[in-house]
């Protein structure tokens, strides 16, 4: 079932505007509104993600394994079942033989090996996660439902890694290739997947409209057929995402402050969870700045920042980290964080080329999220006493990824939650690898030897006995170099109205990523 598009300028404003609640259908479908802040820059699964984008995707396409529950568990997808090598270098994947992309090509091994091979040959995306260990032309189709990857090496984490690993149909991909691009262009607003979803209108920065594909492969978890597809509808400003929500303008909303959040689960007519989430929030440093290359002036602004704050802004419904790992990463170790502590700040200051100040920071934040702008607005007012000014600038996400996309663009100091990908401490520690520099989590641009050969020891080795002090010895080095201000874990929370059914949270998500297939209303 899809919607048909819409052609007239006030059709479409309708459509923008006009609540998609229980109360309304179109073509005998019920479509559900879903309103967040965070525009989605493409939908390609090769290419670079956040939140917007991994949702689309994970409602797009399929993997061979998939995250669910809470705690989260892989579980079989398009593979059936795998069996490994008593060595742990093979690993072979058994598909659905009744998987099928949307065109209606069926899902095969070579679908497997090409969708591998072209986020390794992009050198994008999740292919740092593998590219390690993983040559293209060790990827293998047995037959037309048998895939088989040789690794370099033993690699315990590789089966929790393959969730963010999606297939596309090669026939449609080649089919759009541009000048060697991979099909980039193309995928980045169609899709070319087998998933729950198809991609039924793409407009850049106002609304996504995915069409629930009634004759999904795997079916769905409930038994209505009358769910029709979602809008997802940017929504900047958290006090409108609350207004819309309340009434009935969109069903689920990602992205309310705590205070507004308060507000809707007081009402009787709308649900609301909270859990807590793996990712860490912290303000990332660019190390190799102008400024903040100097180690003491990083130590000064972590010991001048008030980290009350951040559990003040969010209700209580947060933690400060104790480590750069989240409490729910294998091998977290407990260590002696910065706190506020001025004199503390002062003496580190007093050891830059900038002892008594004089200097202006540059903080970047997401725009329209008031909950950074008021972090802000309290390291501002810390800076104060040593001296140094604060510049804060709200841009868009695509913007800030595109500032941190060099050290010579980063910011001094960049808001950002950072989601790991699985719970292996190799998920967290790569992000301080040179790897990940020009990533948004990678916004740092760590350059520090000792530190690399740590993180590159780790991922090596298999039996935990012998990686357990390497990654406490990560983490104790990572705040010595103070790449980031290292502040908290909160609950990820979401609210929905009462009809919205199905809903279900798992913390290793980014922090408003939603998955879709469970999904559905029932007025």
């Amino acid at each position: 079932m899809k919607l048909k598009l819409l052609t007239s300028a006030a059709a479409l404003f309708a459509m923008l505007v006009s609540p998609a609640s229980a109360a309304e259908k179109r073509d005998g479908k019920y479509w559900m509104v879903i309103g967040s802040r965070q525009a989605v820059s493409h939908i390609d699964p090769g290419q670079s993600y956040d939140y917007s984008i991994r949702m689309m995707t994970l409602a797009l396409y399929d993997g061979l394994v998939k995250y669910t529950g809470n705690p989260p568990e892989v579980e079989p997808w398009l593979a059936t079942d795998w069996t490994t090598s008593e060595d742990g270098l093979v690993w072979t994947f058994n598909l659905a033989p009744e998987a099928t992309f949307h065109n209606g090509d069926p899902v095969t091994a070579e679908a497997v090996v090409y969708s591998y091979k072209r986020v390794l040959e992009l050198n994008e995306g999740a292919s740092w996660m593998l590219s390690d260990i993983l040559q293209p032309e060790n990827i293998k189709a047995l037959d037309a439902h048998t895939v088989e990857f040789t690794l370099d090496r033993a690699y315990a984490p590789f089966l929790s890694f393959l969730p963010w690993w999606f297939i596309v149909n090669p026939a449609q991909v080649e089919a759009n290739v541009v000048d060697g691009d991979y099909g980039k262009a193309w995928l980045a607003e169609n899709d070319a997947g087998s998933g729950p979803y198809e991609m039924e209108r793409f407009d850049q920065g106002t609304a996504y409209w995915l069409a629930r594909d009634a004759d999904y492969w795997k079916g769905f978890p409930y038994d209505s057929d009358e769910m029709g597809g979602v809008i997802y509808r940017m929504i900047q400003e958290s006090s409108s995402q609350r207004a819309a929500l309340m009434s009935g303008e969109a069903d689920l909303v990602s992205d309310l402050t705590p205070e507004e959040f308060d507000v809707v689960a007081g009402r009787p007519d709308i649900e609301v969870t909270a859990s807590p989430m793996l990712a860490t929030f912290g303000l990332k440093i660019n190390t190799q700045g102008k400024l903040m290359s100097d180690i003491n002036l990083r130590k000064a602004v972590a010991y001048a920042f008030d980290y009350e704050t951040l559990l003040q802004i969010y209700n209580g419904k947060a933690t400060l980290q104790t480590s750069p790992f989240a409490d729910a990463i294998k091998g977290k170790v407990d260590i002696d964080m910065p706190r506020q502590d001025m004199a503390k700040a002062k003496d580190y200051l007093s050891k830059t080329p900038w002892p008594e100040g004089g200097i202006t920071l540059e903080y970047v934040y997401v725009q329209g999220l008031e909950e950074q702008r008021q972090m802000g607005l309290s390291l501002l007012n810390s800076l104060k006493e040593l001296n140094i000014e604060l510049e804060m600038v709200p841009l868009t996400w695509s913007n800030m990824v595109a500032r941190a996309s060099s050290a010579e663009t980063s910011p001094d100091l960049m808001a950002v939650f950072a989601t790991p990908v699985l719970t292996d401490p190799d998920a967290v520690a790569i992000q301080y690898h040179p790897i990940s520099n020009g990533k948004y989590y990678g916004s740092h641009f760590i350059q520090d030897d000792e530190l690399t050969a740590l993180i590159d020891q780790g991922r090596k080795l298999s039996d935990w006995e012998e990686r357990a002090p390497i990654y406490a010895e990560i983490q104790q080095k990572i705040v010595d170099i103070q790449p980031e201000i290292f502040g908290m874990l909160r609950m990820r929370q979401f609210a929905h109205r009462d009809y919205v059914k199905g809903f279900v949270d798992t913390p290793i998500r980014m922090s408003s990523e939603i998955d879709l297939y469970p999904i559905y209303i029932q007025p």
